[in-house]
């Protein structure tokens, strides 16, 4: 018999997977406790519900997401590159689970989590454009930094180095940073 953290993360990962092709809220728990041969009451000695089992899910994305940003404002100065490669890196890493965040914005609000999504975005902007941004500056700040997570979701076909040196200029050009790359990327 598998070990118990060995049962719940194979219930994660099914649980991803419908997710992603039904939604959290046409996904029953009995569904995913049949998808893996397992009782719904041994479902339940996991994940006490469904929004617990999502949570479960995005929890370890917000965790790292929060250590990054904790890590940025520690810093004595912010590499404004560094952040936005960070954030890309971020990002493309965890886009699975980010694109399931996004499809389930209903969900994330009933757990309480939007708030939580749209203030580190404030905390990010601040990061670039100091403690007052302008409306242009935050404007900016928002269109680059949505444009980054964008882009790792839009272009999950293109080699990483790739994306992320046209997503970042990009970012760059969007927050009139001079871009580090000055050559066009070759397909």
């Amino acid at each position: 018999m598998a070990r118990p953290t060995d049962t719940k993360q194979r219930i994660q990962e099914v649980a991803r997977e419908l997710f992603a092709q039904k939604g959290v809220h046409r996904t029953s728990l009995q569904e995913i406790a049949d998808r893996l041969g397992i009782t719904k009451p041994a479902l339940y000695y996991h994940f006490s519900s469904r929004e617990a089992l999502v949570r479960s899910i995005v929890q370890p994305i917000l965790d790292e997401e929060e250590a990054f940003l904790t890590a940025q404002e520690a810093l004595d100065e912010v590499d404004q590159r560094a952040l936005l490669e960070g954030y890309f890196d971020f990002h493309h890493r965890n886009r699975q689970g980010i694109l399931l965040m996004l499809n389930e914005l209903t969900t994330l609000a009933d757990l309480g989590m939007i708030d939580l999504l749209l203030g580190w975005r404030d905390r990010l902007v601040r990061l670039l454009q100091g403690p007052e941004p302008t409306l242009e500056q935050a404007t900016r700040a928002v269109i680059a930094f949505g444009g980054l997570q964008d882009c790792t979701l839009q272009f999950s076909d293109v080699p990483k180095d790739e994306l992320r040196r046209a997503a970042v200029d990009g970012a760059c050009a969007a927050l009139g940073i001079e871009p580090l790359w000055n050559e066009p990327s070759e397909r």
